[in-house]
């Protein structure tokens, strides 16, 4: 892929993707998973049996944007893509095959037609057509919980070969609203990074080089600022302080307020709001990954572990990044401190 190339949009797609939709965890203490999401994170019991809970935000309408499966291991066994019909599951499964891409119709509890398939870097995806539909109760203030969270808005991904992935996913009419470069020594540009989106804001799936194919985080919206500050509350009451890993800040790429969390098991989520529309056709806006603005426009850079550290994929073997980068961390920082 050449950088000319990353505002290329496919305006007439093979099936019709509107969005990020759910993710599939495996957790190993299903009990402590369950108290962190509704206590700390503030997501609503859609329904739970001896092995799994389903579970929602507030403004959420589907069954379930976040399930929790008991195991004996840490892992993310599914991400979630809402397509618009049912006929665009059919029309998905013709269009990998067209492409040599192995795909299966499945039933899952709760959704519609359903199927699963891989992306080009062993991304384990499924796309849902719809589900048993859920009261909506971001009006029912009497049960807002922690941080309130709202609904499911985005994954972020490492993977060995950004621009792999970025080829997968554009002709299925992802469009890029940002991404990141590194300069090597005799000034090329190389891709570290894309803000993937469909449903009209700066991302619904984002690749960062790294070990991969894993999943860095999963993001939930917020109603607002205060929220955000209540949940770091909320977590030092309930003993969570530690699982509060970065934040609370504000991002360079998309301009939202953030903060990060890691669940029991060492899942990472994110908390944020005021991020932008991106509806029209315009330019991707260009990061160079050595400017400091691009990950936080105030506040100490990310630990080292914000960069090493992700969920895999159960049955996926991460693999080692094309582009090797030394990101900025928050060790390098305190070190050029010390020494001036």
């Amino acid at each position: 892929m050449t950088m000319q190339h990353i505002d290329n949009v496919v305006l007439d797609p093979p099936f019709t993707l509107t969005r990020a939709s759910h993710v599939v965890l495996n957790v190993r203490d299903l009990e402590a998973s369950k108290r962190f999401y509704t206590e700390l994170i503030g997501l609503v019991v859609s329904a739970e049996d001896a092995s799994t809970v389903y579970l929602r935000g507030l403004e959420e309408r589907g069954h379930h944007s976040l399930v929790l499966h008991k195991s004996t291991e840490m892992s993310c066994a599914r991400l979630g893509m809402r397509v618009l019909t049912p006929d665009d599951i059919f029309k998905a499964e013709d269009y990998f095959a067209s492409q040599g891409i192995h795909s299966t119709r499945v039933d899952v509890p709760f959704q519609g037609p359903t199927l699963h398939v891989s992306d080009s870097t062993g991304v384990p995806l499924e796309l849902c057509a719809s589900m048993e539909p859920c009261e909506r109760l971001f009006k029912s203030y009497n049960l807002y919980r922690g941080a309130s969270a709202q609904r499911l808005d985005h994954y972020q991904l490492q993977t060995d070969d950004v621009s792999k992935s970025w080829s997968f996913y554009q002709p299925l009419g992802f469009r890029v609203s940002e991404y990141t470069y590194s300069l090597t020594p005799d000034e090329k540009e190389l891709l570290w990074g894309v803000w993937l989106q469909r449903k009209g804001n700066p991302h619904d799936i984002v690749f960062t080089a790294g070990t991969g194919p894993r999943l860095h985080h999963f993001a939930y919206t917020l109603p607002d600022t205060n929220d955000m500050i209540r949940a770091c509350d909320v977590a030092g009451a309930l003993g969570f302080a530690p699982q509060l890993e970065r934040g609370p800040g504000r991002h360079g790429i998309s301009g939202a307020l953030f903060v990060y969390f890691r669940d029991p098991d060492g899942h990472r989520i994110e908390l944020f709001n005021t991020h932008y529309q991106h509806i029209d056709l315009e330019p991707a806006i260009a990061w160079d990954l050595a400017d400091p603005k691009r990950a936080d426009q105030w506040g100490l850079p990310a630990r080292n572990q914000w960069f090493t550290e992700a969920t895999p994929f159960a049955g996926v073997t991460p693999r080692p990044p094309d582009i090797r980068v030394d990101p900025p961390t928050l060790e390098k920082f305190l070190a050029m401190t010390n020494d001036s």
